[in-house]
């Protein structure tokens, strides 16, 4: 570190001229990454993607979306029957029109199923081509416009559906990346003017822009070798925000003391690089494992995830550690105006809550560990599947037409059908045996234009109720066993299909993800803190902030306590089934950075004193404003992009914001605080074997007390400066 300050200082111009050309670049490639992302959430190997593939192939419809539900309801006095004829017309021309579409309605199916009981609304389901373009329209217009130019006259159409009502009245909703970028910006200028009371207050965001900008560059080469999710572009904007700011944050309220301490401009840079500079290239590596352990996931858009998202980290890193200190080795002094906080000595509340904490440990602990385990029981009771119905859109022309069918009888499976794609010979066959499963509505086959290809048709299997969650996927699991045995039959393909096939693809390859990140996690600890004793504790308090993360998603969202009152979202009646995976590779490295810059602080501390508590106080009192601060930030950069279209995006964003909130207050001030003081003088311990494999000195545990039971000093280690007891 000293020798990266050192360079950079001595060619600050350099620098400086390099990130100016960095930061054009990214302006200018920014649009050229974001276009070439996709959208693709599918499964190779699977048995649910191959068949939804064969489906898109051959009939250029359906297999990899929930189709549309489309529906006429007839004037006042006037009923579907003797209109059959008009209305079939009218929903055979929204294929007709709309672009690889495929109508399933009963004039092609000769099922009266697809009227409601009071025989006053008709309706069909229209599946259509799934779209790799994350800018791609739905055709959700194009089909109402071409449904309401044939229905009969004085008809009310509507269009409803998963996608539909997921939007509702927004059409894609959400503030877009750079409306929410600007007001996470904007709350943590808020939180850097509290923490700076300075001009300085600026520098994290000029750093956090040239991080952004940065990663979008590194991102594109990426995109040329594997598809990378639509998802990465929220992610890089708002995570690497935060993130970005966190690390910036860090070292120039280092760089702050050092000056306060009175050293030069020069050597207060090159320290603060030396400590909080080293303790960030800590964090981000660790942010970047947890991401790259999604990397072994055999899913292509969680490896990409996994891969673009590591670059924000690293990108964060790197511009944190090199046009920060050029930054403040030129103007840094003169933009600390006015200096109206000095960071000269502790945070006096933080200390004396850091006193409070030690002097209480068993209790402080105690709490802090009851707290997280009712939230880590609450996760015991999730479901892994899909928001239900309920939880989208409560109002519009969607939800209209969606509460018109429920109110008329018809199942809320019709959003989630099967598809079963057969041997046209087999069809009927097929279908008669698929009406006999337990827990499925019906089961047809539609003929006329479109509705074969390659010689194979498709069995639309209607469920008795949506398919959401791990109780509602009953009727997929008999319906794949009951085709498995009949002839002709190529697969099963639908959204309840994909929930089983994801299930055991990603679930059932976690505890690699898992055993990945706590080794390298642990590795990576070892070395830094120069303890056994530490990292373990580290991983498995990450561990259990994850379970109860976990635990208040599933309160929150899936039993809809809060998510009404706040998001306007009924309870999900589940969670979607990538979110966990997702946050739990987001905050396991997220968290961990306050682990680092906290240890680290008090490992520096016990290295200058010998004492473990009185190294506890002084680290909290250093850090503790800093570390709230730095979540808060990352809080107000996941609420940014809770406002993003979806509830998937509103669950994901809530829980990491949640999480950061929960980790920097419950687990960082409480918990780390006190078991570091009951641990005592095991928290320095390597042997020298360990120390060996990881390439550091060794650091032995202090003796407390003589033979004769007399006190003592706790020894230094051999590496750590010399000092006197006081």
């Amino acid at each position: 570190m000293r020798r990266i300050a050192e360079f950079v200082l001595h060619h600050r111009r350099l620098v400086l001229v390099s990130w100016l050309v960095v930061v054009v670049a990214g302006i200018a490639l920014t649009g050229q990454t974001n276009s070439r992302l996709v959208i693709d959430f599918s499964l190779p190997g699977q048995p649910g993607t191959e068949t939804a593939n064969q489906i898109d192939s051959e009939f250029h419809s359906g297999g990899k979306t929930a189709p549309y539900v489309v529906t006429i309801t007839m004037p006042a006095s006037q009923v579907v029957s003797g209109q059959e004829s008009a209305i079939g017309q009218a929903f055979a021309a929204v294929q007709q029109k709309v672009p690889q579409t495929r109508v399933v309605d009963e004039a092609n199916t000769d099922d009266k199923a697809f009227r409601t009981k009071d025989d006053r609304t008709a309706y069909a389901l229209v599946f259509y081509r799934f779209l790799h373009d994350p800018t791609a329209k739905l055709p959700t217009a194009d089909i109402k416009t071409a449904l309401t130019s044939a229905a009969p006259a004085g008809a009310t159409v509507g269009v409803t559906g998963e996608d539909a009502l997921a939007t509702g009245d927004s059409g894609g909703g959400g503030f877009g990346v750079f409306a929410e970028v600007l007001i996470g910006a904007l709350g943590a200028l808020a939180v850097l003017a509290f923490v700076f009371a300075s001009f300085l207050a600026l520098l994290p965001l000029v750093i956090a822009a040239a991080a952004i900008l940065t990663t979008f560059i590194l991102l594109l080469p990426l995109t040329y070798l594997t598809d990378v999710s639509f998802i990465v572009e929220f992610l890089v904007a708002l995570i690497g925000l935060g993130v970005a700011i966190d690390y910036s944050l860090i070292l120039v309220t280092r760089w702050r003391e050092e000056r306060d301490r009175g050293r030069d401009n020069h050597e207060a840079v090159v320290v603060a690089m030396e400590t909080a500079g080293h303790a960030v290239m800590f964090s981000g590596i660790t942010v970047a494992i947890g991401l790259l352990s999604l990397v072994v996931l055999p899913v292509p858009f969680m490896r990409s995830i996994g891969l673009g998202g590591a670059l924000i980290p690293l990108a964060s890193v790197l511009t944190t550690l090199t046009l920060t200190p050029a930054i403040l080795g030129g103007i840094g002094p003169r933009v600390d105006w006015p200096k109206i906080r000095h960071e000269n000595r502790a945070g006096r509340a933080w200390t004396r809550w850091a006193r409070a904490v030690v002097k209480r440990r068993f209790i402080a602990a105690g709490v802090a560990l009851l707290a997280l385990a009712l939230l880590v029981v609450s996760f015991l009771g999730i479901k892994i599947g899909l928001a239900s119905s309920e939880s989208l859109a409560k109002t519009g022309a969607a939800n209209t037409a969606f509460q018109d069918l429920k109110n008329g009888g018809v199942t809320t499976g019709v959003l989630t059908p099967m598809e079963v794609l057969v041997d046209t010979s087999r069809a009927d066959s097929v279908a008669t045996a698929l009406n006999k499963v337990a827990g499925v509505d019906r089961a047809v086959v539609a003929t006329g234009a479109g509705q074969t290809a390659a010689g194979h048709s498709i069995v639309v299997v209607i469920p008795k109720a949506e398919t959401v969650n791990s109780t509602s996927v009953g009727p997929v699991r008999k319906v794949k066993t009951a085709v498995a045995g009949l002839p002709g039959v190529v697969g099963v393909a639908g959204i309840g299909a994909d929930q089983i096939d994801f299930l055991k693809a990603v679930y059932g390859n976690f505890p690699l993800m898992l055993t990945i990140i706590a080794l390298l996690t642990f590795v990576l600890l070892a070395r830094a803190f120069r303890s056994i004793l530490l990292p373990i504790k580290a991983v498995v308090l990450n561990l259990i902030t994850l379970g109860a993360t976990l635990g208040f998603m599933v309160l929150f969202w899936q039993d809809g306590y809060g998510s009404n009152a706040v998001f306007g979202v009924h309870a999900t009646g589940a969670v979607t089934f990538w979110i966990p995976l997702m946050v739990f590779a987001f905050l396991f490295g997220l968290s961990m950075d306050y682990e680092v810059f906290i240890l680290s602080r008090i490992r520096e501390e016990y290295d200058r004193t010998g004492n473990t508590d009185d190294a506890v106080v002084e680290g909290i009192g250093r850090t503790g404003r800093l570390v709230t601060s730095a979540a808060l930030i990352l809080f107000l950069a996941f609420l940014a992009l809770a406002t993003g279209p979806g509830t998937d995006l509103k669950t994901f964003a809530s829980a990491l914001g949640f999480g950061i909130l929960l980790d920097a207050t419950i687990v960082r001030s409480v918990l780390v605080p006190a078991l570091v003081s009951l641990f005592g003088q095991w928290n320095w311990w390597l042997p020298d074997w360990a120390a060996r494999v990881l390439r550091v000195a060794p650091s032995h545990p202090p003796v407390a007390l003589t033979d004769a039971g007399v006190a003592v000093p706790e020894p230094r280690d051999s590496t750590s400066p010399s000092h006197v007891p006081e």
